[in-house]
């Protein structure tokens, strides 16, 4: 891992610097947009009966009356209006990070590894290694898997420091998966991208582990929209894009650091006088 931070740190850097691109600016609206239309739809058709379902599975519990009098007891009964949208949000929440994730992996990163490439990569050669119907189904498998760890992973929630830990560790883990492999698509083959996973896993991983913890960031945006009901329509699509955002610099995050892996992969079997990949195969 040590000698893997150079390049994590260069790429960040310039991963950084590239979400100042026009281009990128610009495509980053464009999963946006898409977000917003399908959010802002769903919301607009099945908010209010998604929240009189959550209110009513609230009232049928008999702890809920003696929550509801504590908190007019303390002066704040009208925390009581807000602990059903605040549900629905936590909900919503993962499936809104997978979206944003696929969306930006499949609308946003070839784009953006095409641009890495052509300006610090130009005579890195495009083996073609995964179609992008390979890629959807990598990144459906690799959600799916996901996902399922995140239901397992519940009932650890109620320990303090692992609510914490394990939702940003699943979230990277989902991340490495889809953008790393994206990053790779169209310049390795099929192996030379399992020679990449292999040699810096650990740092594709630590990557996406970042990645998820600044995706926790859109999550407070979610709370105060709850909390300020007024500003929640401004609110709604300024925490996708920044949902968006965090995944499209985490693209430019992986294109820099999977093509410098395998150019150096490339570069190291060329000296060698022999194919790594073949060596390694053995």
């Amino acid at each position: 891992m040590l000698g893997r931070m150079p390049l994590i740190l260069d790429s960040f850097w310039r991963a950084v610097a590239y979400c100042l691109h026009p281009r990128v600016v610009l495509l980053s609206l464009l999963p946006l947009l898409f977000l917003v239309v399908i959010t802002a739809g769903l919301g607009y058709f099945f908010w209010d009966a998604v929240l009189d379902q959550v209110r009513n599975w609230l009232d049928s519990f008999a702890m809920s009356a003696t929550l509801w009098n504590w908190l007019e007891n303390m002066g704040v009964a009208r925390l009581k209006t807000v602990v059903a949208p605040l549900l629905v949000i936590f909900a919503v929440t993962p499936l809104i990070v997978v979206v944003s994730l696929l969306t930006v992996a499949w609308f946003m990163t070839p784009a953006v590894v095409k641009l890495v490439a052509a300006k610090r990569f130009p005579d890195l050669q495009r083996l073609r290694g995964a179609s992008f119907l390979g890629s959807v189904f990598w990144s459906l498998g690799s959600t799916l898997a996901a996902l399922l760890a995140l239901l397992v992973s519940i009932p650890l929630w109620a320990i303090p420091p692992l609510v914490l830990v394990l939702p940003p560790l699943i979230w990277g883990w989902l991340t490495y998966r889809v953008l790393a492999f994206d990053a790779l698509a169209e310049h390795a083959s099929a192996q030379e991208r399992r020679v990449v996973f292999r040699k810096h896993r650990v740092a594709l991983f630590a990557m996406g582990v970042v990645s998820g913890f600044l995706g926790a960031a859109p999550s407070l945006v979610w709370a105060s929209g709850a909390l300020f009901a007024a500003a929640f329509v401004l609110l709604m699509p300024a925490a996708i894009w920044i949902y968006t955002l965090v995944f499209a610099f985490s693209a430019l995050w992986y294109a820099h650091f999977c093509l410098a892996a395998l150019q150096s992969l490339r570069t190291h079997a060329d000296d060698s006088g022999q194919l790594l990949i073949s060596r390694d195969k053995k």
